[in-house]
C-alpha cells in the first residue's frame, strides 16, 4: 500500500512538473520513460489530445524512437485518424520490417476500419515474430469472429488459451463462438482437460464455470466457481461470476455477498456497482438499488446500463420525471437498444410528453417489430386520447409483423367496439377466442360498464358452447 502511494505521489509530481513547463513554455527535457508515464496518465483519463501533444514533444526530443511513433499511431487511432496512423506505421515498417508491435497496431487499426482480412494478414505475420503469442492469437480470433468465420476464431482462441490459461478475453470469446456455432455442450470435455492436467488450477475451474453458466447449468457453474475460490481465495472474477450466477438463480442476497466480496478484493468498478444495484432492484429495495446505480454512473458517465437501472428504480418509486431523465441519458449512449426506447416512450407518456412518446414508440417498432408490447402501448396512447382510428391503424401495422397473437386481436376488438365498428370487432373477437379463449378476461379491463360486460359475456359464452359441441 505504501509503495503504491509513493508511486502515485511520484506520478503526480511528474505531471505537475510537465504541465508547469507547458504553461511557462520552458524547454525542460524528460527522459523517454517519463514521457511514457505522462502519456499513460492522460490516456487512462481519456485525454487523447493531451496524450498526443506529449507524444509530439517526446518525438521532437527522441526523433529515432520507433516505440514512441507507435504510441503516436495508437493515439491517432483513438482519435479516429486511422489513415495518418497507418502512414506512420508503414514508415516504421519500411525501416523495421520485423517489429511485431507495428504489425499488431496495424492489425488493430484495420479491425477498427472493418478491414478484417488485412488485419488477419498482419496478425499472421506477427505470430512469426512476437514473443507474447497469446495476445496475437486473441486478436486473430477477434478478426475471424468479425467475419463470422467461427471455426477459425475458435481455433485461434484455443491457441491463446493453450499459451495462457488466464486469458479472460480469449476464454469469454471462445465460449461465445462455441455457443453461436452450437458446440458449447460438447466443449465441456475440452475445459475439463485443463483440470485433469492440473486439478489445483483455479483458472481451469473458473473457465469450466463460465461454460456451465452459458449453458444455464447454474448449480454446476456455482460448484466450479467454488472450487476456483477454494484454490485461490483472492480470485475476484470468480466471486463476481458467482454473483451473476446467483442472480440467474434468483438468490439475490448471496449475489450481493459475492459482489461485495469482489469490491473488497479489487476495489470498486462501474460494472460491480451496477450489479449490486440490480440485486437490490430485484429485491425491491429501490432506494438502495438507485444508490448503487448512481455510484456506477459516477465512476463511468458513459455506462448506459447504470443510467437505465437508475431509471427503473425511479419508475418503481413512481418518480416519473426523474425516471424519464435517466432513461433518456441511457438512450443517448446506446440508441440501438429497443428497451431504452420503450422505457423513454412509457415515461414520456406518464409525464404527458405525448408527441415524444409516440415518436419513441415508432423508433422502437423499427428496431423490433416483433415486440407486441410496442404495438399495444403505442396504439393505446391514441386510444387514451380518444383517437380510435389512429389506434386501429397502428395495431393494423402490428398485425403485419405479428399476425397470430391473441392479445393483439383482443385489443383490436376493444378499439373497434369503441369506434362503433361492431361487426369487424366480433370478427376479431372470434379469432382471439380461437387463439386463446382464456385471454378474453383482458377485455373487461377496458369496459367497466356492467351492461357492456354482460353483452360481451353472452357472445363469449355462445362461442364456447358452439365450439364444445
Amino acid at each position: 500500500m505504501a509503495k503504491e502511494f509513493r508511486k502515485r505521489e511520484e506520478e503526480n509530481e511528474l505531471i505537475k512538473k510537465y504541465e508547469e513547463n507547458l504553461r511557462k513554455k520552458d524547454q525542460v527535457y524528460f527522459d523517454l520513460e517519463d514521457y511514457h508515464e505522462i502519456i499513460d496518465y492522460y490516456l487512462f483519463r481519456g485525454k487523447n489530445n493531451k496524450a498526443l501533444h506529449a507524444c509530439h514533444l517526446a518525438i521532437v526530443q527522441f526523433p529515432f524512437s520507433s516505440e514512441m511513433k507507435i504510441v503516436k499511431a495508437q493515439i491517432l487511432s483513438n482519435l479516429g485518424e486511422h489513415e495518418e496512423a497507418l502512414e506512420i506505421l508503414s514508415d516504421i515498417e519500411n525501416i523495421q520490417p520485423n517489429d511485431p508491435e507495428v504489425l499488431l497496431t496495424k492489425g488493430s487499426i484495420y479491425s477498427l476500419q472493418a478491414r478484417h482480412n488485412e488485419a488477419i494478414a498482419c496478425y499472421e505475420k506477427a505470430l512469426l515474430l512476437a514473443e507474447d503469442k497469446d495476445e496475437v492469437y486473441y486478436n486473430l480470433g477477434l478478426a475471424y469472429q468479425s467475419l463470422e468465420r467461427y471455426e477459425e476464431a475458435i481455433e485461434a482462441y484455443k491457441q491463446a488459451i493453450e499459451l495462457n490459461l488466464n486469458h479472460e478475453g480469449a476464454l469469454y470469446e471462445l465460449a461465445f463462438c462455441l455457443d453461436v456455432s452450437g458446440q458449447l455442450e460438447g466443449s465441456i470435455e475440452y475445459y475439463k482437460k485443463f483440470i485433469d492436467e492440473d486439478p489445483y488450477s483455479a483458472a481451469a475451474w473458473y473457465n469450466l464455470g463460465i461454460v456451465y453458466n452459458k449453458l444455464e447449468r447454474f448449480n454446476e457453474a456455482l460448484e466450479a466457481y467454488d472450487f476456483a475460490i477454494a484454490i485461490d481465495e483472492t480470485f475476484a472474477s470468480a466471486y463476481f461470476n458467482t454473483g451473476n450466477t446467483f442472480m440467474n438463480l434468483g438468490v439475490y442476497t448471496k449475489a450481493l455477498e459475492s459482489f461485495l466480496k469482489t469490491i473488497e478484493l479489487e476495489g470498486p468498478s462501474p460494472e460491480v456497482y451496477c450489479c449490486i444495484g440490480a440485486a437490490y432492484e430485484s429485491m425491491e429495495q429501490y432506494e438502495l438499488g438507485l444508490k448503487y446505480y448512481q455510484k456506477s454512473t459516477k465512476l463511468d458517465t458513459l455506462y448506459d446500463e447504470a443510467w437505465f437501472g437508475c431509471g427503473v428504480c425511479l419508475e418503481k418509486m413512481e418518480k416519473w420525471s426523474e425516471a424519464n431523465h435517466h432513461y433518456t441519458k441511457a438512450l443517448k449512449l446506446h440508441t440501438e437498444n429497443v428497451e431504452y426506447w420503450k422505457a423513454v416512450a412509457h415515461s414520456d407518456f406518464k409525464v404527458g410528453h405525448i408527441p415524444r412518446s409516440l415518436e419513441a414508440y415508432e423508433e422502437a417498432s423499427k428496431l423490433d417489430p416483433l415486440d407486441k408490447e410496442i404495438w399495444l402501448n403505442w396504439s393505446f396512447i391514441y386510444f387514451d386520447q380518444g383517437e380510435y382510428e389512429k389506434a386501429i391503424d397502428i395495431l393494423t401495422d402490428g398485425f403485419d409483423h405479428i399476425p397470430d397473437d391473441a392479445e393483439l386481436y383482443y385489443r383490436m376488438t376493444v378499439y373497434l367496439i369503441n369506434s362503433g365498428k361492431f361487426k369487424e370487432a366480433f370478427n376479431y373477437l372470434e379469432n382471439a377466442l380461437i387463439l386463446d379463449f382464456d385471454g378474453h378476461l383482458t377485455l373487461f379491463e377496458f369496459f367497466p360498464q356492467l351492461e357492456t360486460q354482460k353483452a360481451l359475456y353472452k357472445i363469449i359464452e355462445q362461442f364456447r358452447k358452439e365450439n364444445n359441441k
